[in-house]
């Protein structure tokens, strides 16, 4: 069995991305001189080289490559080590112009940017596993080598192909998955508008047509297109495993809601040795720091609860957004520990030395245009200190207090067109929930609507339009065996094919929140309601409403206007030994948090006093110990209480009773055990 953690490193990981080719060999001596400097313990590398390693097909050049991995070696540098598959070289373009990929509406992509890769060529895939074996047979027991870094961002910028190679794979693909061209229409549902198939070969992809084509073609074809890209992964990662046994695969993951959602992560980490991922903010005037937080809480979820790996994020701004504004001062060695918080083994960035040509050139980096003269670069080393100093948390696991319920074949029906509101997002409600959770300091966990839910007091399902059969078993048996469960709208309508389940929305969900909704009756924009509860209570909903049918559950508060006045707003089921909560409007963050704040009761989860807003903590327990991370997003010292004394390992300071958080910083305890 292959490793899980990269081989050879003792310590947190902390480097980031180095690309030697931008620059003169002068330079290399140079960059790992202040890479030790720095702290650094491991670089990716390799990852868009292909048209350096092979310049002429079958033409291969190594020998930067080695003197390179050879330098990274003496200096005691770690090395993840990419195949350079995302950006093929042009003169493989001028001999397979099939291998670009075709969008919907027709139109070839051009070589001259990254990730134009159509997943179901046949030459692309063969070039891809001839540069892969080379560089496993030159380099898979290199002694720099810590991992194998497979791709790069696998669905950015492109997942899905429309051309005639995806259109023939697509067909097999349809054959594995149904069997007959009859089951396929049984699940598309095609006698809807005379799209009935006599044959398979009939079948293409869900081009442009003129008005919306069949929903669940459009789902399959995520679905394929997702699988096609795992396939390709799986592929390199077979030919590592058997030329590099006993070194771990990665691809870097965007598991963060805004930034990839083309990807299914849940059948991605259990394909990676290690799951790792890349997390950039998003400056849209959200709170970014819970972004991350959410993120980080994702990939560890991916990854089953395991220590993952931060292999990219940036010292400072980036450059692809309309405004990209610097870090505040402090803020990137901020954001690094939150994603060890959250179970991160270290801290990587995209890159080591800030780019001087191409389209990056903007981005930021470990080493800035400015050189060390630089506020990022005395940053970059006082954080490599300190990831020096947390070590001792390499290999624990981060503990978490309540689960969201996230799928993405869920988010993928419920994005398709010709919805009852455009209004209503998936990820909004996503990040609303999570942003309420994180306000009562609770740590979360993702899970899949499948999953044993049975560790969680509380679990929250924000989105779940698409809900199997299995799933709904699933939650109802969680609420029967004493859980609590939190449910906003629109969810539990559909089945895995976008066929609307039997009888009374929602569906799949009716029996485990005890009601029916006669109706959906969403609100027009800028349209308002007003809720109303016992002792005076009222909120506010926007974006939707229903006319919800107790079936058991009793109401907690009622629509007081608009065309569902009189009827319940939110609802409560007791259900064997469990409750569950239904929430059938868009609450603003007040609202939700009652909402949350009364299932939390019901969960018998106790709120964190003492903390203001803003500030985490977050908990990662192991063998070597157990360590409170406490992080400070505020611009006013905080105190922390403590359940226990211990060690602060980032000044050596002995704590007792509370903890004393200046703004902005981040202090890790390492908690005495009797």
């Amino acid at each position: 069995m292959p490793e899980t953690t990269p081989r050879g490193l003792t310590g947190l990981a902390f480097g980031g991305d180095y690309n030697p080719e931008q620059w003169p060999e002068g330079v290399w001596q140079e960059d790992v001189r202040l890479m030790r400097e720095a702290g650094v313990t491991m670089v990716s590398a390799g990852i868009f080289s292909w048209a350096l390693l092979e310049p002429a097909p079958g033409t291969y050049d190594f020998g930067w490559l080695d003197r390179l991995l050879d330098l990274l070696h003496d200096n005691g540098i770690r090395v993840d080590l990419g195949t350079p598959t995302v950006v093929p070289p042009a003169w493989f373009y001028r001999a397979h112009p099939g291998a670009l990929p075709v969008t919907a509406e027709g139109t070839r992509y051009e070589f001259g940017s990254r990730g134009a890769v159509c997943h179901s060529n046949a030459d692309y895939r063969a070039a891809a596993a001839n540069i892969t074996t080379r560089l496993a047979e030159r380099y898979g027991t290199h002694p720099a080598l810590a991992l194998w870094h497979v791709h790069n961002e696998y669905g950015v910028p492109v997942s899905a192909c429309y051309c005639d190679s995806c259109a023939a794979h697509f067909r097999r693909w349809l054959a594995a998955t149904y069997g007959t061209v009859d089951a396929v229409n049984e699940a598309w549902g095609t006698a809807f508008w005379g799209q009935r198939y006599a044959g398979l070969d009939q079948v293409n992809p869900p081009r442009t047509t003129p008005t919306v084509g069949n929903p669940a073609q459009a789902l399959d074809y995520k679905r394929f297109a997702d699988a096609t890209m795992r396939e390709n992964f799986r592929a390199e990662r077979d030919i590592l495993h058997r030329l590099s046994p006993g070194v771990p695969v990665t691809t870097n993951f965007m598991t963060a809601l805004s930034q990839c959602d083309s990807v299914d992560y849940w059948a991605w980490g259990r394909e990676v040795d290690l799951v790792t991922n890349d997390h950039y903010l998003i400056t849209d005037g959200r709170r970014t720091h819970v972004n991350l937080a959410m993120a980080a809480d994702l990939t560890r979820s991916v990854a089953g609860g395991a220590p993952w790996l931060l292999l990219e994020h940036s010292t400072s701004g980036v450059n692809w957004q309309p405004r990209n504004p610097a870090k505040a001062p402090g803020q990137m060695a901020r954001n690094s520990l939150v994603h060890v918080a959250r179970g991160s083994e270290g801290a990587m960035f995209f890159q080591w030395r800030q780019s001087r040509r191409g389209a990056e050139k903007f981005h930021s980096a470990m080493l800035p245009h400015g050189g060390t003269g630089t506020r990022v670069w005395r940053e970059v080393v006082g954080l490599g200190a300190s990831i020096d100093s947390l070590n001792p948390v390499r290999g624990t696991r981060t503990e978490a207090d309540v689960a969201m319920v996230w799928d993405w074949h869920s988010w993928w029906a419920q994005n398709l067109q010709w919805r009852p509101s455009e209004d209503h997002d998936p990820r909004e409600r996503a990040d609303s929930f999570y942003e309420a959770l994180y306000d009562r300091h609770l740590t979360v966990d993702f899970a899949h609507p499948e999953a044993d839910l049975s560790a969680y007091p509380l679990v929250v399902v924000p989105a779940l339009y698409l809900t199997t059969e299995a799933a709904g078993n699933n939650l109802r048996q969680y609420v029967e065996k004493g859980g609590t469960l939190v449910v906003s709208y629109f969810s539990g309508i559909v089945d895995e094919h976008d066929a609307v389940h039997e009888g009374a929305y929602p569906g799949a969900l009716r029996d485990v929140l005890g009601l029916t909704v006669e109706e959906f009756s969403p609100l027009l924009a800028g349209e308002r309601v007003r809720l109303t509860g016992p002792d005076g209570f009222e909120a506010a909903g926007d974006v939707w409403t229903e006319f919800v049918v107790p079936q058991g559950a009793e109401p907690v508060w009622t629509y007081a206007d608009g065309l569902t006045a009189g009827h319940p707003a939110v609802t409560r089921h007791r259900l064997g030994e469990g409750t569950a909560w239904y929430v059938s409007t868009r609450l603003g963050a007040g609202g939700l948090d009652a909402v949350l704040g009364r299932a939390a009761e019901d969960a018998r989860i106790a709120p964190r006093a003492g903390l203001p807003r803003d500030v985490e903590v977050v908990r990662r327990t192991g063998e070597s110990g157990t360590y409170l991370f406490a992080i400070n997003h505020t611009g006013s010292q905080a105190e922390v209480p403590l359940d226990a004394p211990g060690t602060e390992l980032l000044t050596g300071e002995h704590t007792a009773g509370h903890l004393a958080l200046p703004a902005g910083t981040v202090r890790v305890v390492r908690l005495d055990t009797p």
